[in-house]
């Protein structure tokens, strides 16, 4: 693959291949995220919310939903959108000397369109139950789910500024990890299939929680929709068996 042929697939699938290409995107597209996310003709679209704006309080406010969703992600759509014109523009023009800048754009964008997609999906005011198989890998990786917890909340809550905290599945080892995403195009470990991610944002929480992320992160195991979360590992274990 030349050059002009590489940059060209880049644009037309965005960030996505961070979390490490096709089999994810496919299983994603089983679970309705990237049905909802891209749009024909490259053009990446907003999902709308599973569920009303205010059906998580009074774990997390209705406000709050509703500048994430409609201004935050949405700006993550149209800076994909542009990025995506930008660099079919620059392949157009045979023009390369602003690549870097569209590539970086490229990433910013994309993973926040992405990973915010799966954000909305593994919240709800449903929790439904864990998978067996899900149980088996929490105990497998940390020791049970209550270590899991522990973990998960304590890295979630020391990312330093604004990020993710993670919970991800690591193929070449067969196990979970937890990740912390300073900024969530960086510090990525690229083999990795994102499962359960919580936004610590400052926008994810500030109005109702002010400062106090930890509280917020409490709250947000109150809405975690286990039964999709496990429904989306038991179809990355199947792909990677």
């Amino acid at each position: 693959m030349n050059k002009r042929d590489f940059i060209r697939t880049s644009a037309a699938a965005g960030a996505a291949a961070m979390f490490a290409g096709n089999a994810y995107s496919q299983q994603m597209s089983k679970n309705n995220l990237f049905g909802d996310i891209v749009g024909s003709k490259d053009e990446y679209t907003l999902p709308p919310l599973p569920y009303n704006y205010d059906a998580l309080e009074p774990y997390i406010d209705k406000q709050t939903m509703t500048l994430h969703h409609d201004i935050h992600h949405n700006g993550y759509v149209k800076g994909l959108n542009k990025a995506t014109k930008a660099v079919n523009d620059i392949i157009a023009s045979d023009d390369y000397s602003m690549i870097k800048h569209w590539e970086r754009e490229l990433a910013f964008h994309g993973s926040g369109h992405f990973l915010h997609s799966i954000f909305w999906k593994v919240m709800g005011p449903s929790q439904g139950k864990r998978s067996a198989i899900l149980d088996s890998y929490f105990k497998k990786s940390f020791g049970g789910f209550d270590q899991f917890k522990k973990y998960y909340k304590a890295a979630a809550g020391s990312v330093e500024g604004s990020g993710w905290g993670l919970l991800a599945y690591q193929p070449f080892g067969d196990k979970l990890v937890i990740l912390q995403v300073e900024k969530h195009q960086n510090l990525t470990q690229h083999v990795t299939f994102p499962l359960l991610p919580i936004d610590v944002w400052e926008h994810a929480y500030y109005l109702k929680y002010q400062n106090k992320r930890g509280d917020y992160i409490d709250a947000f195991f109150e809405v975690i929709n286990w039964e999709f979360v496990s429904e989306l590992f038991d179809g990355v274990l199947a792909m990677n068996k």
